[in-house]
């Protein structure tokens, strides 16, 4: 598939999880229109829906596509530097495991959106690049 290069670039996915990505966002662009969008999609955010006067936040997805993302994204802190610090912060505020990872898969999921839609591949020393340029707290010990 065409896009397979974009999520086989990803640190950590291998060759069972870069498929499972590809399978989640699919060729389709017109898709999802956001990052938000796909984080809603698997469940690494909750949705708000409003009726009348009532409102309800719940997490809405597939679980097997969130499965996906937080079994990435805790393969990813131990092959891209800027995951394992974000890990390793998210441990310091003293999130559980879980927590830690699903944040850090709510982050990833911004990433590869912007990947998917610019055809690009993930580029580990270009992403690390912008948070320096950004002043990025995450490169701040």
């Amino acid at each position: 598939m065409p896009d397979a290069d974009i999520f086989a670039s990803l640190p950590g996915t291998g060759p069972c999880l870069a498929p499972r990505l590809l399978a989640a966002f699919s060729e389709d662009r017109s898709r999802f229109s956001s990052a938000q969008e796909i984080q809603n999609y698997a469940g690494l955010s909750p949705v708000t829906e409003r009726s009348g006067n009532k409102e309800r936040i719940h997490w809405q997805c597939s679980t097997f596509i969130r499965q996906t993302f937080v079994e990435w994204s805790a393969k990813s802190v131990h092959q891209s530097y800027w995951a394992g610090l974000y890990y390793e912060k998210q441990q310091a505020r003293s999130k559980a495991y879980q927590a830690a990872v699903r944040a850090l898969a709510f982050k990833w999921a911004r990433i590869v959106f912007k990947c998917w839609q610019t055809k690009m591949p993930y580029n580990e020393a270009r992403y690390l690049k912008a948070l320096k340029e950004r002043n990025s707290s995450l490169l701040i010990a």
